[in-house]
C-alpha cells in the first residue's frame, strides 16, 4: 500500500466517521427535519450518539476510556454552565439536547485517535500548514464581512495558547477546523444559534452566528481532560514523556 493511500485510509478511519457521524446526527436534529419530516427527530440523534458513544467506549483502551469518561463529564458541565447559566448559544429546542455532551467526547476521542495515526504524525507539519491556510483566511472574511469581534479575537487567543504547547499544536488545529465545521453545519441547519454580541451581553464584542474561533471553549474540555487524567496517572504519564522525548 502507497504511503497516500494509508494516509487517506487513517483519515476515513477516524474523520471521515467524525463528519458522518455530525452530518447525520445535526441533519436528524435540525429544523427542517422537524417542521417537515418529524417532529421528534431529536431523539433519533440522542440514540445514535449515545450507541456510537458505547461502541466507543467498549472498543478502547483502558486510558482511553478513562479520558472519555472525564470529556463526559466536562460536556454536561461545560454545556450547562455557557448555554443555560451564561446564555452564551441557545438550542433550537432550549434544552440542552442529549447527544451534545457524548457528542463532545466523541469529538474528542477521534480528534485523538486522528492526531495519533503513524501517516497522520509523519505529515504533520503539512496538516498544521493546511490548517492555518484554512483558519486565517476564513477568520479575516468573518472579521471584515460578518464583524466576528468575539471569533476573531477566539481565534488570536488559539494560537497564542498554541505557543505553550507546541507537541500538541496539530491536534489542536485540526480540532480547531473541525469545530468550525461543526458550527457551520449546525447553525445552518439551525439545531442551535449564538446571539449577535458575546454572551448575549458584552456589545463591545460582536459576534457572527457562529463565531469563528469558538473551539478556543473546546480545548477547555481538551485541556482539562488530559489534565484529570495527568493528575491521576502521574507515573504513567512520566514514563510517556520519556518515551515520546526518545522517540523524537
Amino acid at each position: 500500500m502507497n504511503s497516500s493511500k494509508a494516509f487517506l485510509i487513517q483519515i476515513s478511519q477516524t474523520l471521515g466517521w467524525l463528519f458522518l457521524i455530525i452530518i447525520t446526527g445535526l441533519f436528524l436534529d435540525s429544523k427542517f427535519v422537524a417542521e417537515n419530516i418529524y417532529e421528534n427527530a431529536q431523539w433519533l440523534n440522542n440514540i445514535i450518539v449515545i450507541v456510537v458513544f458505547i461502541f466507543l467506549y467498549i472498543k478502547a483502551t483502558k486510558r482511553t476510556k478513562e479520558m472519555l469518561i472525564y470529556a463526559l463529564l466536562i460536556g454536561v458541565i461545560g454545556e450547562y454552565i455557557f448555554s443555560i447559566c451564561l446564555g452564551m448559544y441557545s438550542y433550537r429546542l432550549g434544552n440542552i439536547p442529549h447527544y451534545v455532551p457524548p457528542g463532545h467526547a466523541i469529538i474528542f476521542v477521534l480528534v485523538y485517535y486522528f492526531s495519533r495515526k503513524p501517516k497522520v504524525k509523519a505529515n504533520k507539519e503539512i496538516i498544521e500548514k493546511t490548517c492555518t491556510l484554512f483558519i486565517v483566511p476564513v477568520a479575516l472574511f468573518f472579521l471584515i464581512v460578518k464583524k466576528d469581534i468575539f471569533g476573531v479575537l477566539c481565534t488570536v487567543l488559539v494560537f497564542f495558547f498554541l505557543r505553550k504547547y507546541p507537541k500538541e499544536r496539530m491536534f489542536y488545529l485540526v480540532m480547531y477546523c473541525v469545530v468550525a465545521i461543526l458550527e457551520f453545519i449546525g447553525t445552518g441547519l439551525e439545531c442551535w444559534k449564538w446571539p449577535e454580541i458575546a454572551f448575549n451581553s458584552f456589545r463591545f464584542l460582536p459576534s457572527a452566528n457562529p463565531p469563528i474561533g469558538i473551539s478556543l471553549f473546546y480545548f477547555g474540555l481538551d485541556r482539562g481532560t488530559m489534565s484529570i487524567y495527568k493528575r491521576r496517572h502521574k507515573n504513567v504519564w512520566k514514563r510517556l514523556k520519556q518515551i515520546r522525548a526518545v522517540s523524537t
